[in-house]
């Protein structure tokens, strides 16, 4: 599953870097995927949009088994 995850990151990382930011995956345990904000993104108001709405709609749609997508502090 975490190279699964890994590839489904790499398809959405151009739109974050677009608006100055990055995403790095921390850890995929059972369905849940943690991953680290960076750049603009760890700053940005609707981070937690761009996460729930876009990250995590994403991965669960690509890879099988995903339940949830959380974000670590830096």
């Amino acid at each position: 599953m975490e190279e699964q995850v890994r590839a489904a990151l790499e398809l959405i990382r151009p739109a974050i870097q677009m608006d100055g930011g990055d995403i790095k995956l921390e850890s995929v345990s059972g369905g849940t995927v943690t991953v680290q904000l960076l750049g603009t993104c760890e700053t940005c108001p609707i981070s937690p949009v761009t996460l729930k709405q876009g990250v995590e709609r994403i991965l669960r749609e690509r890879v099988p088994g995903v339940t949830e997508v959380i974000a670590i502090e830096a």
